[in-house]
């Protein structure tokens, strides 16, 4: 089991700045891609991004490439999603996903394993 806590979601104005963390724990020594997942109301749940064990690898929706970066922290067993000109429709709850078994594309949402509860991010025009 690996258990994901978000964190860092809150009102923001357009044009602003907001760093979302999630914390990770269970199964240690284990390697694996996260990613992170978002899903405004009335809409299904969508990919953002994606960062492969090492790092050295990350995947970007259109929507927000340029805008956001996503990182992650091994040693301390986090990872990290800058968002930066956030607009309006970045308004979503945000939730980290890791990726330990299943081989199918980092972009799929079903090919995640673990998910957090998500956290809130709302920006305001």
């Amino acid at each position: 089991q690996v258990q994901l806590v978000e964190s860092g979601g809150g009102l923001v104005q357009a044009g602003g700045s907001l760093r979302l963390s999630c914390a990770a724990s269970g199964r240690p020594g284990s390697r694996y891609p996260m990613g992170w997942f978002r899903q405004a109301p009335g809409k299904v749940r969508e990919f953002v991004a994606a960062i492969s064990w090492s790092g050295d690898s990350t995947y970007y929706a259109d929507s927000v490439k340029g805008r956001f970066t996503i990182s992650r922290d091994n040693a301390k067993n986090t990872l990290y999603l800058q968002m930066n000109s956030l607009k309006p429709e970045d308004t979503a709850v945000y939730y980290c996903a890791a990726k330990l078994f299943n081989s199918a594309s980092i972009y799929y949402e079903p090919s995640y394993d673990y998910w957090g509860k998500g956290t809130q991010v709302t920006v305001s025009s």
